[in-house]
């Protein structure tokens, strides 16, 4: 593994701290935490147990899963820093997120995620085939559909995940935060580069579809239902179907504070204009 930093280490000493308060406090969960965390000496290790154990069938069984995480994780030490940043980004911007070892063991979207890092990375080296499984069953077990492709930053929030449904060509930049439902998706059968690129601190709302190949500006927010199909600026508020610009499209409403750590969906409502894109 690269070299971590002090905050990224404490991360997983503080994870293993809480999976052993939590093992004595309930003893019932003792055998669990200590094969999933407790025994393992790095949070590499430990995600790629815990995710081998989800994602295994009959036929893929988990000792492949984990060998295959494992060399990935091992061999690509940015990813372990994605790792740490995505469980950082789950703790502090997530209130019903108890601990770090709840986020590790519980939070599909971040288990997804995580597994997408693995998928992609086998993608890029031209193993679409054994990237293309990983999808599936990701898709299977936590109900998010990522294509082994689609370019994700770090610090990212998918929170709750259920229905999250990510193109090809799809790019998520750093520090963004995604609910549940979300699209980013294509306009139609054409091929070539077709999907979102989402900016910098973006926050996306509960349900909002985000279709073709168009961009989301650093630190933009869109609410919960919108469809947009066209640039949304930085910094900038789009609502509804079809998606407007708060304000309107020339002369937008600011937002002043990064949307994606506030995950702020209501500060829009005093503000509505009637300009629709």
């Amino acid at each position: 593994m690269g070299m971590l930093h002090k905050e990224e280490e404490e991360i997983w000493e503080q994870l293993r701290r809480e999976a052993a308060e939590e093992a004595e406090a309930e003893p019932l969960l003792a055998k669990y935490l200590n094969a999933t965390i407790l025994v393992h000496r790095t949070m590499e290790s430990a995600l790629a147990f815990h995710l081998a154990n989800k994602l295994s069938t009959s036929m893929l069984p988990s000792p492949l899963f984990y060998n295959l995480l494992l060399d990935v994780f091992t061999q690509n030490p940015e990813i372990g820093h994605a790792i740490r940043a995505d469980i950082r980004a789950v703790k502090t911007r997530d209130p019903a997120c108890i601990s770090y070892s709840h986020c590790m063991l519980g939070f599909k979207g971040f288990l997804g995620c995580q597994a997408h890092r693995v998928a992609h990375r086998l993608w890029s080296q031209g193993r679409f085939s054994v990237a293309l499984v990983i999808q599936s069953r990701v898709s299977e077990v936590f109900g998010m559909d990522i294509h082994p492709a689609a370019r994700i930053g770090e610090g990212v929030l998918f929170d709750h995940a259920t229905g999250l449904v990510i193109g090809e060509t799809a790019v998520i930049g750093d520090d963004v935060t995604i609910l549940h439902h979300v699209t980013l998706g294509g306009t139609g059968k054409h091929g070539g580069d077709r999907h979102p690129k989402i900016g910098n601190g973006v926050l996306i709302g509960a349900g909002a579809s985000i279709l073709g190949n168009i961009s989301i500006g650093e630190g933009a927010k869109i609410g919960a239902g919108a469809v947009v199909l066209i640039d949304v600026p930085p910094k900038t508020t789009a609502v509804e179907n079809p998606a407007r610009l708060i304000a309107g499209k020339h002369h937008p409403s600011i937002l002043n504070a990064c949307p994606c750590k506030s995950v702020d969906h209501m500060s829009f409502i005093p503000e509505w204009s009637d300009y629709v894109i």
